[in-house]
């Protein structure tokens, strides 16, 4: 999608589509703007996704975690944003769930779910405060791609998943490798502390909102 749009300083409500509320989004110039305009779109955000997007990715991943982990295991919801992953894993039987996100105001729509025992506002990129090995899975939907989180912040989230954990997460293909993501991902393999387990076909995640825009779901399992 083409984020060099005209909507600079506008709000969300009034005329702007749901469209340009993603490109708006997209076109975030640092972590504090991007989290104030989620911030602003949060009340929106699950209502907009599914009408007018047709989102799918919470769902998806979720099932492909299901295949690798018993609903027992401690997951990190990685950008949980307002808690659509953390809700269908618990609708699964999952129930031991914590979660963090960048924006204050996705985190308080999270908290009123009664999915998370736990919610931080943190930033991927930065170190995160949990505990070497405190997960045993981690799971990202929505959260790699296009000018949001960046591949520096795999390290982090592998570094919290025990070994033989698992990390699942949605990437946009037309991305994977110019944003650096391929190369972390070769890092993180050639180093010894992932292996690559599973890459789906490419799917459109988003087929009304973004119908030409398609993801892949990767799999990794943590070594060390």
């Amino acid at each position: 999608m083409d984020t060099e749009i005209n909507v600079e300083g506008c709000a969300c409500g009034g005329s702007m589509t749901e469209t340009n509320r993603v490109r708006w989004v997209y076109a975030s110039k640092d972590n504090a703007e991007l989290a104030a305009r989620y911030d602003e779109w949060a009340e929106d955000y699950d209502t907009d996704l599914d009408r007018d997007f047709a989102w799918s990715g919470h769902v998806l991943a979720a099932e492909v975690l299901m295949k690798y982990t018993d609903p027992d295991v401690s997951i990190i919801d990685v950008g949980c944003g307002t808690g659509l992953c953390g809700g269908e894993l618990q609708r699964w039987g999952y129930t031991r769930i914590d979660g963090f996100d960048l924006s204050e105001g996705m985190l308080a729509l999270a908290s009123k779910l009664g999915v998370y025992a736990q919610l931080k506002q943190a930033v991927l990129g930065e170190p995160l405060e949990y505990d070497t090995d405190a997960y045993g899975a981690a799971i990202a939907t929505g959260v790699f791609t296009v000018g949001h989180a960046p591949a520096s912040g795999w390290d982090e989230v592998v570094r919290i998943i025990r070994p033989g954990g698992y990390f699942v997460l949605t990437i946009r293909p037309d991305i994977f490798e110019s944003n650096g993501y391929l190369q972390k991902e070769q890092d993180l393999v050639n180093s010894g502390q992932c292996e690559l387990v599973e890459a789906s076909d490419e799917i459109k995640m988003l087929p009304k909102g973004e119908p030409e825009a398609y993801h892949q779901i990767r799999v990794y399992r943590v070594l060390k």
